[in-house]
C-alpha cells in the first residue's frame, strides 16, 4: 500500500527559519527551512521572522513538495528532522 505525506497546517517561525510538520505512517516527521533558503526560494533578498510567514504560505506548495521529496529519500538528521537546504 502506497501511503502519501500527510502536512498538517502548523508552522512556527523560529529564531532560525519555520518549522512545518508532516505525518508519515503515523510518525511525526518536523521539517526545517531556514530564513536564507526561505528568501532564496522566494526571490526575496530579506527574510526574516516578520515576513517568513507570508513568504511560507506563498511558496507552501514548492516547499512541502521539495519535503516529501526528502522524506522520500530518508533525508533525515541526527534528530529525525528535515531540513530543507540548498535545493539541487
Amino acid at each position: 500500500m502506497n501511503q502519501s505525506v500527510i502536512f498538517t497546517d502548523l508552522i512556527d517561525v523560529t529564531d532560525a527559519g519555520v518549522s512545518f510538520y508532516a505525518q508519515l505512517q503515523g510518525q511525526n516527521i518536523t521539517c526545517c527551512i531556514s530564513f536564507s533558503q526561505l528568501g532564496v526560494l522566494a526571490q526575496e533578498v530579506n527574510c526574516h521572522a516578520a515576513n517568513a510567514k507570508v513568504l511560507f504560505e506563498q511558496y507552501r506548495f514548492d516547499i512541502e513538495d521539495w519535503a516529501e521529496s526528502l522524506i522520500a529519500q530518508e533525508a533525515f538528521n541526527e534528530q529525525g528532522a528535515i531540513l530543507l537546504t540548498s535545493k539541487q
